[in-house]
């Protein structure tokens, strides 16, 4: 009996919160472009916490404390200004299928139309394995769908849930408490699923708290379930550092890396350089060095340009029959590095 008023009061309280899920559809950008989607701002009321408004936008609980740095994630405040991180930079992966950037705890499904290339791309925040469980990278693809999943504890969990005094039992039957959500994604790696969670733990999207698997949203794996068949292919890329164009602007955008990954700052700025380098092998551009720095050194999760148009050379006509000496322009290298 005290179970069952117990779950009745998580219903209760779900069903009290605000509707989630603004999940975009963005239409992909023109050939050479690499952004889509766009920042935006949005006032918090009384009741709201940080992490009521980035679930309500579809957006990780990390990514909106990160754009946020300077407001209380349980207390923002009535009419308090809140960044909503809606812009994306591409992952540098083949535009098709899934595609999870595990540093930025994200993932980008490209819905095919046909048999033509997709034409648009679908975001959703997802949470990953901790440090002691890593989410592996490669390609793989979805083997399964599987609508209601129980779950079986692996040994190893069963072991590390009774040393906090959480019995698990052999078999967690499907309902509304069940880790794995109703909806979830069986990929070609042993044991590893994309899947949702239960109402009691659906808040935790975005942060890395799995054993592995991708976890999201309810409402989110509820529409990816829907659109993704079997055979649908799954890129797992660990990219803390993307760079894109925005027409004649180049973006860089910057999450923490993994703990087992973390870098110096000038090991973070020798991995962007070469970045930078390959990025801009057939387009001229000048790089802004403190807008480069100023973003290495404080991860937002928000693209941000690091690149300035050239001064164009001027000329002035003599006034009188003498040599002066020409405007020249010079290509300096980014300083302040």
């Amino acid at each position: 009996m005290k179970s069952r008023n117990c779950l009745s009061g998580i219903l209760m309280l779900a069903a009290c919160l605000a509707q989630p899920g603004r999940a975009e559809l963005f239409s992909l950008p023109t050939t050479h472009n690499d952004l889509v989607g766009e920042i935006r701002h949005v006032h918090a009321r009384h009741e709201d916490t940080l992490i009521d408004i980035a679930r309500h936008y579809s957006v990780g609980q990390d990514e909106i404390v990160m754009a946020n740095p300077t407001v209380d994630r349980w207390l923002p405040g009535d009419g308090t200004e809140v960044l909503v991180p809606r812009q994306f930079i591409l992952p540098d992966a083949p535009r098709n299928g899934i595609v999870v950037n595990i540093p930025e705890m994200r993932l980008f499904y490209y819905p095919a139309v046909g048999r033509d290339k997709p034409v648009s791309v679908i975001t959703y925040p997802i949470s990953i394995g901790r440090m002691d469980w890593r989410t592996p990278l490669g390609v793989t693809r979805v083997v399964q769908k599987v609508k209601d999943p129980t779950w079986t504890p692996p040994k190893s969990i069963k072991i590390e849930h009774a040393r906090d005094g959480d019995i698990l039992p052999d078999v967690v039957p499907a309902g509304p408490l069940n880790p794995l959500g109703r909806f979830a994604l069986k990929l070609g790696v042993s044991g590893y699923l994309i899947h949702g969670t239960g109402i009691d733990k659906a808040y935790g999207i975005g942060m890395r708290v799995t054993h592995g698997c991708i976890r999201m949203y309810p409402e989110d794996i509820e529409k990816l379930y829907a659109q993704v068949g079997v055979g649908a292919s799954v890129n797992l890329v660990n990219q803390p550092v993307k760079l894109g164009w925005q027409d004649d602007t180049l973006y860089i955008e910057v999450h923490q890396p993994l703990d087992e990954d973390v870098m110096t700052y000038p090991e973070l700025l020798d991995s962007a350089m070469n970045l930078i380098t390959r990025k801009t092998a057939s387009r001229a551009v000048s790089i802004d060095g403190a807008a480069l720095r100023m973003a290495l050194e404080k991860p937002s999760g928000i693209p941000v340009a690091i690149s300035r148009r050239p001064v164009q050379p001027t000329f002035n006509p003599p006034v009188a029959p003498t040599m002066p000496e020409p405007d020249v322009y010079r290509d300096q290298p980014p300083t302040g590095l």
